[in-house]
């Protein structure tokens, strides 16, 4: 005997009387499983990230860059990560801004699922060449 289950969005959808889904609802549910596991592991990536970024610290004041609220936007597309960012002032010393332009890309690559990281610094005089150098430069993680 199949008996319909009015919270479920279709009458397509139906509850057998022995306790199992039909088909669809099946597959629906090992949908949203993946989804979920997929999400749980998005929110396990950020937080790594988010605890690499708080390890970085300016080096000429010593303070992190999270708490100096210096990056303005992460981006996460599969094993990609691309950081948006801005320096503590247009003319910061190019040293300090590649140090932590390139500290944020090599930190970035040691998180186990991140494959290439994107580094952005806008808003100083020397972006542009702290961007190609930072992004250019091989992953330190990466056995060849």
């Amino acid at each position: 005997m199949t008996i319909h289950n009015p919270r479920l969005p279709s009458p397509n959808f139906f509850l057998v009387s022995s306790g199992t889904l039909d088909i669809q609802v099946r597959n629906a549910i090992y949908s949203i499983n993946d989804f979920l596991l997929m999400a749980q592991d998005l929110k396990q990536v950020r937080v790594k990230i988010f605890d690499e970024l708080s390890a970085i610290v300016d080096p000429e004041i010593n303070v992190s860059i999270t708490e100096l609220e210096l990056i303005d936007e992460v981006d996460i597309q599969d094993s990609n990560v691309k950081v948006d960012l801005h320096l503590t002032s247009p003319f910061c010393p190019a040293v300090f801004g590649f140090k932590i332009c390139q500290d944020v890309h090599d930190n970035l690559l040691k998180i186990d699922g991140i494959e290439d990281v994107k580094v952005n610094v806008s808003n100083h005089f020397m972006a542009e060449q702290i961007n190609n150098q930072v992004n250019n430069s091989p992953n330190p993680h990466k056995k060849e």
